[in-house]
């Protein structure tokens, strides 16, 4: 699939999918003649997974890093997984801090539905 079409579908810019590449948030992308990206299965799968996480709020750091480790071999995979362990950790915290302001938030709503109904 060439960059136009991966752009089109994922709702991505062109120029964030070089950047992607260049910055190692996605593993580099194979080049047909003339340079042409050509994007594989395997690099959309790459791509919607940092898509995802990052939407989840994983900075940019530790999958570049995740990216890097990946290209080093199976002899990463200790490193690979205390990553994701911390990251886990990291994003329960988001989580939780998220949850305890809804419920404030839902507290809020409660005390002025009760104020309306007089």
């Amino acid at each position: 699939m060439k960059i136009a079409q991966v752009s089109k579908e994922k709702h991505v810019s062109i120029d964030s999918l070089r950047y992607y590449e260049r910055i190692g948030l996605v593993p580099p992308v194979k080049r047909v003649k003339g340079g042409i990206r050509e994007y594989s299965d395997e690099d959309l799968q790459w791509l919607d997974f940092m898509m995802e996480v990052r939407s989840a709020g994983v900075s940019i750091e530790p999958l570049i890093d995740y990216v890097r480790l990946c290209g080093e071999g199976l002899h990463t995979v200790p490193a690979r997984r205390d990553l994701w362990v911390d990251e886990c950790d990291l994003l329960e915290e988001k989580i939780l801090g998220l949850q305890e302001t809804l419920a404030k938030m839902k507290g809020k709503v409660d005390h002025y539905n009760g104020m309306l109904k007089g």
